[in-house]
């Protein structure tokens, strides 16, 4: 079923984190040709500004842990409490063991934690994580589920590709879902155009064209003078942006309709922020209040992927408290979710900076320390 709806389930708390260090546009005028006329205008139609990225000690499931330990924190939460677990995340630490599994232990949750990984859709994973989490909750195999949405997509390109690499950004977000004794319906509309599963990919890195040497090194330069790599994201733009703001306004209907609700009854519309021109064109064909949505979270962060749509929640609503919440995103694959939840009793908290701890390896002590642990083979 595309569209579906459960009940007794309530969004508890929302945290998120970004990495302390930071790119502002205006610092790299060089890849605009230093025209600041250029620049400006890229500015002032895509809304870019700042991004916040990760260092190589960095990874995301760090800023996912990150996310969760704030939340643990601020609700002095029995972490045995918490039955289901699912990272959302198109910037996997591993092929394998999931995310998932990985934070399980060093959260320190319960080994009874049922855990598992959503990749691949990146941009609109967040909906299908809370549609799952739902869906778990409501149908009786957990009571409290600890939903985590982050991505590290500033990782995704070359910093020379000025197509894609100027709107990328880094965070990490945790989400409490609970069952609750109220109804407190929710409502979902997810979707696939998987017709057009290659107009926003990365190519290599899989099993079907793993990385070896022969591609490792591989740099394409595109007619515009961008830097490619085979296990970059690659994005066909203009497919990627006649499909948002198409999907975009219809979703938005879809699920209004759907949860029998008009526009005015929604006291916010949180949308993956993909850029600012894509916000500001879906929000206007779909006839919404200028008060009611933003893209200024683009502008301060950067496309986050699956944590982009959660940075806006927590951006805009952790000193401004709503009861109905309706989300917007849409992504790799090409996917589509959208939801309407009642946020009236969600704690939503501000954004928090991530500091790298000092104990945190290097990306050369990191290899090192994977050579000796290969070289010990199947011993201890």
């Amino acid at each position: 079923m595309p569209k579906s709806k459960f009940n007794h389930v309530q969004i508890k708390a929302i945290t998120a984190v970004v990495p302390e260090n930071y790119i502002n546009i205006d610092d790299e005028i060089e890849f605009f040709n230093n025209d600041v006329k250029l620049l400006e205008r890229n500015k002032k139609i895509l809304g870019l500004g700042k991004r916040h990225i990760v260092d190589d000690r960095t990874s995301n499931a760090d800023l996912c842990e990150a996310a969760a330990k704030d939340l643990f924190e601020r609700l002095n939460l029995d972490k045995g409490l918490i039955d289901a677990l699912i990272v959302v995340s198109s910037s996997h630490d591993y092929h394998y063991p999931a995310s998932a599994c990985v934070l399980q232990g060093r959260l320190g949750l319960n080994n009874e934690c049922t855990c598992f990984d959503i990749s691949g859709l990146a941009c609109s994973a967040y909906v299908h994580g809370l549609f799952l989490a739902h869906s778990l909750i409501s149908g009786g195999a957990a009571k409290n589920c600890l939903l985590l949405a982050g991505d590290i997509t500033s990782l995704h390109s070359d910093r020379r590709n000025r197509n894609s690499n100027m709107l990328f950004g880094d965070a990490g977000t945790a989400t409490l879902l609970e069952w609750c004794e109220e109804d407190n319906t929710a409502y979902f509309y997810t979707g696939t155009q998987g017709k057009d599963w290659d107009k926003l990919i990365a190519p290599a890195g899989g099993y079907d064209l793993p990385i070896r040497k022969d591609i490792a090194d591989l740099e394409i330069t595109d007619e515009t003078g961008n830097v490619w790599r085979l296990y970059d994201d690659i994005m066909k733009g203009l497919d990627v942006f006649k499909f948002t703001t198409e999907i975009g306004p219809r979703g938005i209907r879809e699920i209004l309709d759907y949860a029998g609700r008009k526009p005015e009854e929604i006291d916010y519309f949180a949308f993956h922020q993909g850029n600012k021109q894509i916000v500001r064109t879906i929000a206007m064909y779909a006839g919404l209040p200028k008060e009611k949505w933003s893209a200024e979270t683009f502008s301060l962060y950067g496309n986050c992927g699956a944590a982009a749509v959660t940075l806006d929640i927590c951006r805009q609503l952790s000193e401004q408290k709503v009861k109905n919440l309706c989300l917007a995103t849409f992504g790799v694959g090409l996917s589509w979710g959208f939801g309407v939840v009642n946020m009236d009793k969600a704690q939503v908290f501000p954004i928090g900076l991530y500091k790298t701890p000092e104990s945190k390896m290097t990306r050369e002590q990191k290899i090192a320390y994977w050579i000796e642990f290969f070289k010990r083979g199947n011993n201890a």
